[in-house]
């Protein structure tokens, strides 16, 4: 397979008044082509924090501070910028006017509330023809029109709303007219964030499957973040688990709903509730996560954890192969 994204070593910082925050600390990655990895862990762990790193939009005051963000270029680009090459580039080296021409041709990201992404004030039209003149500023109004209407009909949304407004479509509706945005140039790269946080099941299982669809159809590499482990088993490829802005453990999908190793992953996976046992106990993980701008020394999971040992409260777990064929960072497992 080839490989798509690669990402080494990424740390994206806060600088806050309470002090320096690192949502994201040293992470690595790698996604191949027309994969789909899931990105998982309680809400504040730096899952967002991440896939806006790999776009470069990281809100203010956010700034990534170290790290390697490479993406493999399909097609090479002519921008004001200059000229982005074909092949793997780490986009860390290139400049705001080169990554804004990466941005929706080559890596797109669907926003976690379609409701504030959405501009109150412009027609769903509006927003595609915005979108596709920002790219390539000869096409014509009545083509963005047209490629709009194809787009929204293929996502089950009658093609005569274009010219509606985002307050005149249901949050699903919003849902499907935010995928489409993204697919609208047709990117290698889809980071969806929270896809769908605050839909209905009905409603929720229709929108993962027409992502499904979608993804076969263009021959999508994604990458999915959700705190929702049952959207993910249905969906992903591969899952990483995030904790405190760290990757505690990466595995394919089947092992590990099978075989967690991480404690972490185990704790997250019993708080799930099992609708074919109604005898199981609904468990969850005491203490909360860490205050990120006072980090502890060692694992930052040690004062959740059942497994805690001496070395766990001095020593950072770094990494390694598990028995299932993926990763995990913990001490129960490096000889520490």
């Amino acid at each position: 397979m080839t490989e798509l994204l690669r990402i080494r070593d990424l740390s994206v910082v806060y600088k806050t008044r309470r002090g320096t925050a690192y949502g994201v600390n040293g992470v690595s990655l790698d996604l191949e082509e027309n994969k789909t990895l899931g990105l998982a862990g309680e809400s504040g762990c730096g899952k967002s924090t991440l896939g806006r790193a790999i776009i470069r939009l990281v809100p203010y005051p956010g700034q990534i501070a170290s790290g390697e963000i490479s993406l493999n270029i399909e097609r090479e680009i002519l921008c004001g910028g200059g000229v982005i090459r074909k092949g793997m580039t780490n986009l860390m080296e290139l400049n705001d006017e080169q990554m804004r021409s990466l941005r929706g041709c080559e890596i797109a990201y669907i926003f976690q509330d379609p409701m504030t992404s959405l501009n109150p004030m412009r027609s769903i039209g509006k927003h595609f023809e915005e979108l596709m003149r920002a790219h390539d500023p000869t096409v014509k109004k009545e083509a963005a029109v047209e490629r709009a209407k194809e787009i929204l009909e293929g996502l089950g949304i009658s093609p005569e709303r274009v010219l509606d407004y985002p307050h005149q479509f249901s949050g699903g509706m919003r849902q499907r007219v935010m995928i489409g945005l993204g697919l609208a140039l047709q990117p290698k790269l889809l980071i969806a964030d929270e896809p769908t946080t605050s839909l209905d099941v009905i409603v929720e299982a229709q929108i993962l499957r027409q992502v499904a669809e979608l993804k076969a159809k263009f021959d999508l590499t994604m990458i999915l973040i959700t705190h929702n482990l049952g959207v993910l088993a249905q969906t992903a490829d591969s899952i990483a688990i995030m904790y405190a802005g760290r990757i505690v453990e990466v595995a394919d999908t089947g092992s590990l709903f099978e075989s967690p190793q991480h404690p972490y992953t185990q704790a997250l996976l019993e708080s799930v509730p099992d609708v074919s046992k109604p005898e199981k106990r609904l468990t969850w993980i005491p203490g909360a996560p860490p205050d990120l701008t006072r980090p502890i020394p060692g694992c930052m999971y040690n004062p959740r954890c059942p497994h805690v040992m001496d070395i766990c409260k001095e020593v950072n777990p770094q990494l390694v192969p598990s028995k299932t064929g993926g990763l995990v960072a913990c001490h129960l497992y490096d000889g520490g």
